[in-house]
């Protein structure tokens, strides 16, 4: 059900252009794209992307882990950590190498008495003392000396169906001071484990990255430390609980890593009435949640998609998903850092299916090419102030606590595929509306809801954290904003042991608190409530019932419509079955099905299509309903009299150029082929092309564009280079 090794992402600086690879401002090494492996350098896997991030410490036969990180160096690549904190080949502490002592105990275990594993010998942990000192000396300790700075940990994972194991039992009495309660008997006791399971994952993150940074000091080094997480969304949905949005508050955190791809997004959802995959508008939704959970805060954010996935599928299967995600997270131009994939050797080296068929092959050359040209585009992509099309001031309020109330069912209950989330954005993004997650746990910064008009919100699938949440958003309904509140309170958790209903405070539902600090009496069922410059609007329907009942929505959709225009006069409200974003010379589009406007997208050229690996030359590109599009357009090259690789499968390296030449070195994996289009000035009369040893190479496919200046060329790509000398 879910990947079982994951990914991360690096340290960002504004983006520069094809073949540089230090900051013309700073003059620091680029570290804009990264990708993620276990082994050493091969030549089948030289992405050439800035850094390599070495995955694990575990030496292999015949390769120590200082080998493969010194494998990777010695190509030219920056090098980077990254180790799971939930789960890994921690052998020697397992087995009991590293204290003499046998861990497995320390898994995380079912009701049924089940240790939850992810793969053998290897525990989900409850991160207990022994366990946090383990990776902070046998660990970390290791990488820092090996000369890495930069440290990933990944997935702090507690699954919402285990907390019954002797050691999460001790740390339930530790931490609440109290015997343990078994979550199945009552909501209440749900919520008090989802929270400890919470609360030991920050604390084991704190204590690491503290150590980290300390022992980094004391060698002279900065260490960053960055976490490698999936989105609330996705966590949320899988039943699985993490610190998340909480991690931003420690100094010792600088950032994290998005990690979203078709695995993630292809969750099947509720919409219109129907369950269904619908990968573009998930992997938005779950972009968009780290993009709130990190811009308040000021930590940076880095964004991965996958050219594959775990569960095996077939090429075209994934070429078609990944163009979704691919598309999803170029929507966000205020991110420009990206882990370009997880894991090469499995995405270049091992076999899968090819569509309607039995046979397994290894990736096809036009996907591999296509795939590279993407990735030299992420090495490219540049920040944006631009915004996507459409009404961008309309939020979903999100909080940690939607994880809380996931596993397992209550009072009969239930928020199927995690509904009332979806029935909340899904109306509002199909109908090309950009909608906006916000977290609550970022209210207290001024810019979390400064460019938000209307904010939804529901406590039928999550509570909030504390009574100041309340205070936030009532002052900023008082200052201008409209708020609409959709539930019924009615779901077992309403009355769990938590401040609204503690320490004097005798509130059956959280929202109480809020409707009296807005001053508003529900009862009297008003077509809403003007509160200060604001309003407010309570809708009693949980949001699930938007989307699991085929046409439910379209109230919900007047009312924000009306709250828009009316109430906030921000202007109109004008629905459509597409996003755009212009970014650069790049054209980034996604045409939404399951929508009454089945009408393509036209995008005038002349335009390269950057989904396609022979890089055509388009007059026009007409997207249809449930397709996107990457385009470079020509129209808005900066100096069309310079030469300039406007985008190839390989990266680009030792440019020069010249009054009457250009030339340049490319370089990209073995056994895939090179796809780039050239600008030139005039029409080359000489082009020589040749290997590492000077070889001149005869198979290129040449061809010239008249219109736009442009050259194609193609030929076989190789990591050592292929100098490409023009002259005219």
């Amino acid at each position: 059900m879910k990947k079982t090794i994951l990914f991360c992402g690096l340290i960002t600086i504004s983006c520069v252009g094809f073949g540089q690879n230090n900051s013309s401002v700073t003059n620091e090494p680029i570290q804009k794209t990264a990708f993620q492996t276990s082994i050493g350098w091969i030549p089948q896997i030289d992405v050439r992307s800035d850094v390599a991030i070495v995955y694990g410490t575990n030496d292999r036969k015949g390769e120590t882990f200082e080998q493969r990180v010194k494998s990777w160096r010695d190509r030219g690549y920056q090098t980077a950590f990254m180790t799971g904190i939930a789960w890994g080949s921690y052998y020697d502490y397992f087995l009991g190498k590293w204290d003499g002592k046998n861990h497995l105990g320390i898994g995380q275990v079912t009701q049924k008495g089940d240790t939850i594993f992810h793969g053998r010998n290897m525990p989900y942990v409850v991160p207990v003392q022994s366990f946090i000192d383990y990776i902070k000396t046998a660990v970390v300790k290791r990488v820092i000396d090996a000369g890495i700075i930069n440290i990933f940990l990944e997935e702090p994972e507690f699954w919402a169906r285990s907390g019954y194991s002797q050691p999460f039992k001790d740390e339930w009495q530790k931490y609440y001071g109290f015997p343990w309660r078994p979550q199945d008997a009552s909501a209440e006791n749900t919520y008090l484990s989802s929270k400890l399971k919470y609360q030991l994952f920050y604390n084991a993150i704190k204590q690491v990255s503290n150590y980290a940074k300390a022992y980094g000091k004391s060698k002279g080094k900065n260490v960053k430390v960055y976490i490698a997480t999936h989105s609330l969304v996705n966590y949320s949905s899988w039943q699985i609980v993490s610190p998340e949005a909480s991690l931003a508050t420690l100094p010792s955190i600088d950032g994290y890593i998005a990690q979203v791809w078709t695995g993630t997004s292809r969750e099947p959802t509720y919409y219109n009435g129907l369950e269904k995959e619908r990968v573009f508008e998930n992997a938005f939704l779950e972009y968009g949640s780290m993009v709130s959970m990190t811009a308040p805060t000021g930590r940076k954010l880095f964004f991965l998609t996958d050219p594959v996935e775990d569960w095996p599928r077939n090429w075209v299967d994934y070429k078609q998903n990944y163009q979704a995600t691919f598309t999803a997270e170029l929507l966000f131009p205020m991110v420009n850092s990206y882990e370009v994939m997880p894991w090469p050797e499995r995405i270049y080296t091992h076999p899968y299916k090819l569509a309607n068929s039995d046979s397994s092959v290894l990736i096809p050359k036009y996907y591999s090419t296509q795939m590279q040209v993407m990735i030299n585009v992420l090495n490219d992509m540049p920040l944006s102030p631009n915004k996507v099309s459409g009404i961008n001031g309309i939020g979903v309020l999100m909080s940690n606590s939607l994880m809380f109330q996931r596993f397992p069912t209550h009072n009969g209950f239930e928020d199927p595929q995690f509904s009332n989330f979806y029935g909340q954005t899904l109306p509002l993004l199909k109908r090309g509306i950009p909608v906006q997650t916000v977290h609550m746990e970022n209210l207290a910064y001024s810019n979390t809801l400064k460019n938000i008009k209307v904010l939804v919100m529901s406590y039928s699938n999550m509570k909030p954290n504390s009574p100041q949440v309340h205070q936030y958003i009532a002052n900023w309904v008082k200052q201008g904003g409209v708020l609409i509140y959709c539930g019924r309170d009615n779901d077992p958790y309403q009355s769990v042991m938590e401040w609204w209903d503690t320490k004097g405070n005798k509130y059956t539902a959280p929202s109480q608190h809020l409707f009296k600090l807005l001053n508003i009496d529900t009862a009297d069922n008003k077509n809403g409530y003007k509160v200060g410059k604001g309003r407010v609007y309570v809708v009693r329907q949980n949001p699930k019932e938007f989307v699991l009942q085929a046409n439910n929505d379209d109230n919900y959709v007047k009312l924000v419509k009306r709250a828009y225009e009316k109430d906030a006069h921000a202007g109109k409200i004008s629905y459509k079955n597409s996003l755009y974003l212009e970014r650069g010379p790049y054209d980034i589009v996604s045409v939404m099905n399951e929508n009454a406007d089945s009408k393509p997208y036209m995008i005038k050229g002349p335009v390269i299509d950057l989904f396609d690996p022979q890089l055509p030359i388009l007059a026009q590109k007409m997207v249809p309903p449930g397709e996107q599009s990457l385009l470079y357009d020509l129209n808005r090259v900066v100096n069309k009299k310079q030469p300039k690789v406007l985008a190839s499968a390989s990266r680009i390296y030792d440019e020069q150029i010249q009054a009457d030449g250009y030339s340049f070195i490319a370089k990209s994996p073995i056994n895939t082929a090179n796809s780039m289009r050239i600008l030139l000035p005039a029409q080359p009369t000489n082009t020589k092309i040749t290997d590492s040893s000077g070889k001149i190479i005869i198979d290129v496919k040449s061809l010239w564009d008249v219109g736009t200046h442009t050259l194609y060329l193609g030929f076989d790509n190789s990591p050592d280079g292929i100098k490409v000398n023009l002259k005219w």
